[in-house]
């Protein structure tokens, strides 16, 4: 049977070439070299934010460096070197959540809770998509004592739980969920469209000529603004009909900050102890339109009601309309905010060891997150590095993982798929 090298794409053939390709890498390391620039990828995005509100970190950005030279044809051809890589991306990255966080709140205050409004108010509209939260206040500051109200959209939600973005009397509500929906929501309604980073899909014909790009983010045809005057965005809005009034059929809460659930800890202490909670879960993640994705709704629904459930990332959009009630005044559901505060989950994680005196793995604490993508691929090393084990994802195994890195993921870091909610639950609970 011919080899072909999963690095170059190039028959094994000539002088020089191993049995795997012209490169002389074998399809592990190929692999293990794709999962570090995926998890760069996470790094970047989020140092990329902290930068632009002027934080900066030279041990984050010296690690960017050498990680993406180690992936250079011919440079290192060590997979277990690749491995320690992989778990240094995940505390870099761990350490650039924590920067983007501080940045945030050093920015535009900590987190509360708030109730976010999913309806439309009377008037013209503005819908911004994306993570960049300045973006959106330089937006905010300019549509200030006008009729033009600004919107948020999948992964822009968790603005509202700031106090200094939420003073702004123009961020109105919430309109759709996760990333994916953009093409129907966005030719729904006759608004205009700003898209701040990554998760921007090529437009329809429908919404083309009222959608901007500005940051980091790029699309053809669509007009890209640089800097922070957004004058274009605004006329076009104003140009727009208006929207009706129109109330949402539910309210989202987000705003869970760490020192907000930290507050809760002896009361979430006396109600573990009486059995009245159980079992903490995280489930979130990033989100594809997969139907196999309706798993961690299901799930969800499914568990006992004497679990309590930590959501983030577009992945909450899952379950985030979901009513689940309270214990003694303990939320069941609580929404940490976007892909970056898994800084906030795990911070609340260590505070509630601390509170019990065992380690973080002792909590009773499962992880259920969806989707590796790039962010994601960044995240899961972060935790991996933390020493956390057993983590269920799904519904589909990173595409940079084959059969001799998954037999690593799962003995050594007690990875495991996610099956069917019942079977998983019942797994879950009995540890």
């Amino acid at each position: 049977m011919q080899m072909f090298c999963y690095q170059c794409s190039q028959a094994a053939k000539g002088v020089g070439c191993t049995e795997y390709g012209v490169c002389g890498k074998s399809p592990t390391l190929a692999r293990l070299q794709d999962n570090l620039i995926f998890a760069i990828k996470g790094i970047a995005a989020y140092y990329y934010h902290a930068r632009e509100l002027g934080y900066d970190d030279t041990e984050i950005a010296g690690f960017l460096d050498e990680a993406l030279y180690s992936t250079l044809t011919n440079v290192n051809f060590d997979a277990q070197d690749f491995v320690e890589y992989a778990l240094e991306a995940g505390r870099m990255n761990l350490k650039a959540m924590k920067l983007l966080k501080k940045a945030h709140i050093e920015t535009y205050g900590e987190p509360t809770p708030v109730e976010v409004e999913t309806g439309t108010k009377k008037g013209k509209g503005i819908i911004v998509t994306g993570h960049n939260l300045k973006a959106l206040e330089e937006l905010l500051k300019q549509v200030e004592g006008t009729n033009v109200y600004v919107y948020t959209h999948s992964e822009m939600l968790p603005a509202h739980g700031y106090p200094g973005l939420r003073k702004y009397r123009n961020l109105v509500g919430n309109l759709g969920k996760a990333w994916y929906d953009q093409r129907k929501l966005f030719a729904e309604y006759p608004v205009a469209i700003l898209g701040t980073s990554n998760c921007v899909l090529i437009p329809s014909e429908s919404y083309k000529d009222r959608m901007f790009t500005t940051s980091i983010a790029r699309l053809p045809g669509v007009k890209h603004i640089d800097g922070y005057d957004y004058t274009e965005v605004i006329e076009k809005a104003k140009s727009l009909p208006d929207l009706e009034e129109k109330p949402g059929v539910y309210k989202l809460k987000t705003g869970f900050s760490t020192s907000v659930v930290v507050s809760l800890a002896d009361k979430i202490k006396e109600l573990v102890e009486a059995g009245k909670i159980k079992h903490f879960l995280v489930v979130g993640g990033c989100d594809v339109p997969f139907k196999r994705n309706e798993y961690y709704r299901e799930f969800v629904q499914k568990l006992p009601k004497e679990t309590v459930v930590i959501t983030l990332a577009c992945g909450k959009f899952r379950i985030n309309d979901l009513d689940l009630g309270e214990i003694e005044g303990i939320p069941r559901l609580i929404d940490v905010g976007q892909c970056n505060d898994t800084i906030v989950a795990i911070e609340i994680a260590e505070a509630l060891a601390k509170t019990f005196n065992v380690s973080v793995t002792e909590l009773p604490l499962t992880l259920v997150l969806t989707w590796m993508e790039q962010k994601a691929v960044a995240i899961l090393w972060t935790l991996l590095s933390l020493g956390l084990k057993n983590i269920y994802i799904g519904p589909v195994l990173p595409a940079w993982v084959n059969e001799d890195i998954l037999r690593v993921l799962t003995t050594e870091y007690g990875i495991k798929m996610i099956s069917e909610p019942e079977k998983d639950i019942k797994e879950i609970l009995k540890v």
